[in-house]
């Protein structure tokens, strides 16, 4: 077993932590306390390559394994989650679905600009009564002629309304099955498209620096050429998505738990009581402890489901695990380091109270801790 990353794998985490800590560390507090969305941070992101990570160059992107992807991910995330969200949705959410479901025109027709951080997209799933029952959807696609015409909306979709969106890829109920279960079809809609509203939402407890939308389908007309896959197809689509954005998430998670960690080792060696550094007091120290060993394992798990995907072997059991324990991670080391930090972690002064308050939207975001538990549940057979 090798557990060493490659020269590209490690220049690539080298180059991304630069990155976030000279653009976005000192901008990061500010963007959060303004809930501002930063485009110009974005294009920069784009700039060094975080967007069509995995795409093939033909379509301008990177064309890297998986892993390579994550680390980045995880890099930004151990600075800010709200670019961190911007990068993984972008990747995963954004481009994944026209990447491994769309015809080849609409792959030439929209990666290019998306993959050089030129174009954001949202990916439609979730909505108002239809969360982790991603098949309880109410928004409908009729077809007319050569058009389908939408009704209905989305909620809580990153990406999705902000000068950079190009566009959003939104699941709807297209008819009945035989078994006389709603039939699923994905479309692409672009930003412009009559009767398409797109809404940001603020006044977030987490990510808010990131863009987070509500989407309105009145009477919307795309074109038939705008479906992405066969009819039917969408609900497949949706869940093959969300199994790769899982380990976004867990790389969220891993790189938020190492951020939080290097804010409270730092501080507990610095803050002194009694007369030495708290990192001396026991109580301290196997908080710290536990947090090192704890986010050592989350990462071992992470990798190991990046190491099956790039080898196409089976992933997604491993993947439900990283995204669980790698979320609750989060939680449990941005806890101690609040705690480490004692008053001024209550203060946003400090850094590690955005670090505990953007940990909770990993705990619901692309499949809640009850659903990841469901998921692990029944790949052990229960």
């Amino acid at each position: 077993m090798d557990f060493d990353l490659t020269k590209e794998q490690e220049m690539i985490r080298r180059e991304v932590r630069k990155f976030a800590l000279s653009e976005i560390a000192p901008v990061a507090a500010d963007l959060d306390e303004s809930e501002t969305f930063s485009a110009e941070l974005t294009r920069k992101m784009g700039e060094i390559g975080l967007f069509g990570m995995v795409v093939d160059e033909a379509y301008d992107g990177q064309q890297m394994d998986y892993l390579s992807y994550i680390i980045a991910v995880e890099e930004v995330a151990r600075i800010d989650g709200s670019q961190a969200a911007t990068i993984a949705a972008g990747n995963s959410l954004g481009i994944g679905p026209i990447y491994y479901f769309g015809t080849e025109k609409q792959k030439k027709k929209y990666l290019p600009a998306l993959c050089r951080g030129e174009g954001l997209w949202g990916f439609g799933l979730t909505e108002p009564t239809a969360g982790s029952d991603a098949g309880g959807s109410k928004t409908t696609a009729v077809k007319d002629g050569d058009h389908w015409v939408i009704n209905g909306s989305k909620i809580f979709i990153t990406n999705a309304a902000c000068e950079m969106t190009h566009g959003v890829t939104v699941q709807a109920v297209t008819g009945k099955r035989p078994n006389g279960k709603p039939e699923y079809t994905c479309f692409i809609v672009e930003t412009g498209t009559p009767g398409f509203k797109q809404v940001p939402m603020h006044k977030k407890m987490m990510w808010r620096a990131s863009n987070t939308a509500e989407l309105y389908f009145d009477d919307v007309r795309v074109p038939h050429e705008n479906m992405l896959g066969r009819p039917g197809d969408g609900f497949h689509q949706m869940l093959k998505t969300l199994d790769g954005g899982r380990l976004s998430i867990a790389a969220m998670g891993l790189g938020g738990a190492q951020g939080a960690y290097d804010l409270a080792l730092k501080y507990a060696k610095q803050r002194v009581q009694f007369n030495q550094p708290i990192s001396k007091f026991q109580a301290v120290s196997f908080k710290l402890a536990d947090c090192a060993m704890e986010i050592e394992c989350g990462r071992n798990l992470l990798y190991k489901a990046c190491w099956l995907r790039d080898r196409k072997r089976p992933f997604e059991k491993l993947a439900a695990m990283a995204k669980l324990y790698c979320s609750e991670l989060m939680g449990r080391v941005a806890n101690h380091a609040v705690q480490i930090h004692g008053g001024y972690g209550l203060m946003k002064e400090y850094q590690v109270e955005r670090f505990y308050r953007d940990q909770k939207l990993l705990d619901i975001g692309e499949g809640t801790s009850e659903v990841q538990r469901i998921v692990i549940s029944r790949y052990i057979g229960c």
